[in-house]
């Protein structure tokens, strides 16, 4: 039996699907006892997600040459930082980790 609405390409498999078996219902699902893992508490609560915490610094990066204590014009430091991580490559999230790293002094307060 070939036709256009039928599944696989428009060839009938002559299988056909009952409700699960009551055996295999509870697979995968919690039972009123069992718990979610519990999320590791950090030791200082951090601004960026765990995405961005847990993203590897590539050991070819080479180290940032641009600083920010508060003092400087503020918006000097985010094109020195942009072009820097321009230049270096890496991803979005490796800048927004090693932004902080930019930071000292009053600034880092």
């Amino acid at each position: 039996m070939v036709g256009p609405n039928l599944p696989f390409g428009g060839l009938a498999c002559g299988l056909v699907l009952g409700p699960l078996p009551s055996s295999l219902q509870h697979v995968g699902k919690r039972t009123v006892d069992e718990q979610a893992p519990p999320t590791p508490v950090r030791a200082r609560p951090m601004p960026f997600s765990q995405a961005i915490m847990d993203t590897v610094i590539l050991a070819t990066f080479m180290g940032l040459k641009v600083t920010f204590t508060g003092v400087e014009d503020p918006e000097a430091h985010i094109i020195a930082f942009h072009t820097q991580m321009m230049l270096s490559g890496g991803s979005d999230t490796m800048h927004y980790k090693l932004f902080m790293s930019t930071l000292s002094g009053t600034a880092l307060d």
